[in-house]
């Protein structure tokens, strides 16, 4: 019985996959306190499989199709292969792969939104943190407990008590929590656009930079496009939290140019953001490209640098850019590339590209792209690690992987978010990982307080800053 119960068959794994085991965990580069790396195999000739794990003189077997790991012995071998790799051997198939354990750490959790496959109505849905150390998940916050649509979370290089959530519907208004003291703005004003959302904080924590956004959706008639999320306008604004002040620059609220997807430099001195001549919409979306450019930033003074730079200019190109994102050490900055418009994450061709800011040379990272949607991404706080969400599983549900990048800019074979039981889990998950981040340790979130200041009418408005 116990033999039978260890060779379980789950079925097959989803349609686009085709590796020998799932998640394809051959090859792969993963921190050595990461969550077991359970698998199954694709196929129900490797039933009777014997796959063996060995690092120095420690082994450890495991016969069936599955193997399922205690964590005990799951973080002594780890320890154990730190700095080196972990080799693996299969009977059935007759094959062998390695997995590398890198020394370098990654951060306590990821942050992330899980969202059901509705387009015009939300269901149940709610911001998640994810222990990367184990399989334990809690709900921060979900929208069971008001009445409305909660996205654009996002943390302070991913401090666990600074962050930024906005809310959609009934009781919409943006969260934000400083140092621990948490409030619920209205942050439309008569001077702007409309709401915050699209937010990135300075390294200092002294301001946030907000894009606002003026979105709207449509359905495509072809099989391989469902949707197409799209803007008619949008500005870039920061808000101080100390004076409670919203202010803009005419350098970034143009009505010529759109300005969206703002990030600061580590050092807080430049922003980067993405810029696209402004269309006739619905019938010049395919033509709105977006280009990666700089502003210069003065945190002393929060004034904006007079000339707006072009460092990437993709509509050239017939692309367009999204969601650029420069690591903490400075040196590379991150970003998506897709044909057109800046919601990539419905755009089977968009691709992640990685720009080294001291050598100004861009490349696609092959290493981690797949014929399918690559989009939002972000960095670990040390920078050796990043994230990011792809639909290479079915097509379908986005999924969170991670790489390592290593000093020299070696990034390594990407993993899929470890699950205690994958592939029924994967197969039975009918909800997508949205806007996954890092946070360095436990989100201090006061759950009773949070629903409270949210079902009230109370809103602390923004100024906006002549």
């Amino acid at each position: 019985m116990l033999l039978a119960a260890c060779s379980r068959y789950d079925g097959p794994a989803p349609e686009a996959f085709d590796g020998i085991i799932y998640p394809d965990y051959v090859g792969v580069t993963v921190p050595a306190d990461i969550a077991p790396l359970n698998f199954d195999y694709t196929s129900k000739e490797s039933s009777d499989a014997v796959t063996t794990f060995i690092v120095g003189d420690m082994t450890v077997s495991f016969r069936g199709g599955r193997v399922r790991w205690k964590e005990g012995k799951w973080k002594r071998m780890l320890a154990a292969a730190a700095g080196s790799d972990i080799a693996v051997r299969s009977t059935v198939p007759d094959t062998s792969w390695v997995i590398h354990v890198s020394t370098d750490p990654i951060d306590d959790a990821v942050a992330y939104r899980l969202i059901e496959p509705g387009y015009e109505v939300w269901s149940k849905m709610g911001i998640y943190e994810r222990e990367l150390s184990s399989f334990k998940e809690r709900a921060l916050i979900e929208n069971t407990e008001f009445e409305g649509c909660v996205n654009c979370h996002e943390f302070n290089r991913g401090a666990p008590d600074n962050f930024s959530l906005h809310i959609r519907g009934t009781h919409g208004a943006t969260l934000i929590q400083n140092n621990g003291v948490i409030a619920a703005y209205d942050t439309k004003t008569d001077s702007t656009l409309g709401f915050c959302v699209y937010p990135y904080w300075h390294p200092s924590g002294k301001y946030i930079i907000y894009s606002t956004n003026s979105t709207r959706q449509s359905f495509h008639m072809q099989v391989d496009k469902l949707i197409e999320v799209f803007d008619s306008a949008s500005d870039l604004q920061v808000y101080e939290p100390d004076s409670g002040e919203l202010f803009t620059a005419p350098q970034v609220k143009t009505d010529e140019y759109w300005e969206t997807f703002p990030s600061f430099s580590p050092d807080g001195r430049t922003v980067y953001f993405c810029r696209a001549a402004g269309q006739p919409i619905p019938e010049g979306l395919t033509e709105t490209r977006y280009n990666l450019c700089k502003v210069s930033f003065n945190p002393d003074t929060g004034e904006f640098g007079d000339d707006v730079e072009v460092i990437l200019d993709a509509a050239s190109e017939g692309k367009s850019v999204s969601f650029p994102k420069p690591s903490y050490d400075g040196r590379y900055l991150m970003y998506t590339l897709s044909d057109y418009g800046q919601f990539s994450i419905w755009h089977h061709e968009a691709d992640l590209w990685l720009l080294d800011l001291e050598t100004g040379e861009t490349r696609r990272i092959d290493e981690v792209n797949s014929p399918d949607t690559e989009s939002f991404h972000n960095w670990s706080s040390n920078s050796r690690w990043f994230l990011f969400a792809s639909r290479r599983d079915d097509g379908l549900f986005t999924r969170i992987y991670f790489a390592h990048i290593g000093e020299d800019g070696t990034i390594g074979k990407p993993f899929m978010l470890p699950q205690k039981e994958p592939l029924s889990f994967y197969r039975q998950l009918f909800r997508s990982y949205n806007v996954p981040t890092f946070v360095t340790g436990p989100v201090s979130l006061d759950k009773v307080n949070a629903r409270k200041i949210i079902n009230s009418s109370e809103r602390v408005p923004f100024r906006f800053r002549k």
